[in-house]
């Protein structure tokens, strides 16, 4: 991928790198090439294998009719469907479960976290792509040194050791984050700083490095809140992000979809919408 990239730039006399197919998920190999000093800017579209043609089919039309195009940079995958409160409530009563009303839902979710509990988070549009930003998440606290086992063997049901990403407020990446850049979709890895590795060490690889997503507040505000409301309570706006999945199932979608996850796992909690359900 290195020697693709350097024959690619040096092709055009770019510095400026877009990556796509199934191999632009590769994060741990796009962090090398973000690394290298090769490349001013890297983006690799958050969907970048067979599921992100669509994305392609729909610009196609636009590229034929020899309109010009604003560019603006993709800053968020939420293009999926957003579940609306009543449609929510009404799932839950089918299913006869208790559940709590909440004003503030990222409050609601922080407190959970600060106190060990593990949570599925369904708010907003789904996320498009296969990674979990924060819309349809399983969050837990990245201070608990073995809350990456916890989660695996309780939740995902795979082996102990598969990491875990962290979703950290994107201003503070630079505290965290050794040469830290803007990413947003999770799909670049780099290295914590090793003053922090023992302060997020569920978050953080047995070779120092993470896969981050950086959250900005005009991006997915209610997200951010919530990693900031985490982190005035504990002193860290870092939290622990894996898929709203079961292991060799799809990300959830639908209220049902979450729902039964729930309960077929060691979740302690459901913050979905603007209602929480415990065990």
């Amino acid at each position: 991928m290195l020697t693709l990239a350097k024959s690619a730039l040096a092709k055009t006399g770019s510095r400026n790198l877009c990556l796509a197919g199934g191999v632009a998920l590769n994060s741990k190999a796009n962090g090398k090439i973000l690394a290298s000093g090769l490349v001013d800017g890297l983006f690799v579209q958050p969907a970048a294998s067979d599921d992100g043609v669509c994305l392609g089919a729909a610009l196609a039309p636009y590229l034929d009719s020899g309109e010009r195009l604003p560019v603006k940079k993709m800053k968020h995958a939420y293009l999926g469907p957003e579940i609306s409160d009543e449609e929510i409530e009404r799932a839950l009563q089918t299913y006869k479960l208790r559940f709590t009303r909440t004003a503030d839902p990222a409050k609601a979710a922080a407190e959970l976290l600060a106190n060990g509990k593990i949570l599925g988070w369904f708010q907003g549009k789904m996320e498009f792509g296969p990674r979990a930003l924060g819309a349809r998440s399983i969050l837990a606290d990245p201070r608990d040194p073995e809350m990456n086992a916890k989660v695996n063997n309780a939740v995902k049901f795979r082996e102990w050791w598969r990491p875990f990403a962290p979703s950290l407020l994107a201003e503070v990446a630079d505290e965290y984050l050794e040469s830290a850049t803007d990413s947003p979709f999770m799909i670049v890895t780099a290295q914590v700083k090793p003053e922090k590795r023992n302060i997020i060490p569920s978050v953080t690889h047995v070779d120092g490095s993470a896969r981050p997503q950086t959250v900005e507040r005009d991006v997915n505000p209610l997200y951010w809140r919530l990693i900031h409301e985490f982190g005035e309570r504990t002193g860290v706006p870092v939290v622990m992000n894996t898929s709203f999945n079961l292991r060799g199932e799809p990300i959830v979608c639908t209220p049902t979809d979450a729902v039964r996850t729930f309960f077929s796992s060691g979740m302690d909690a459901l913050v979905i919408g603007n209602f929480v359900v415990e065990k």
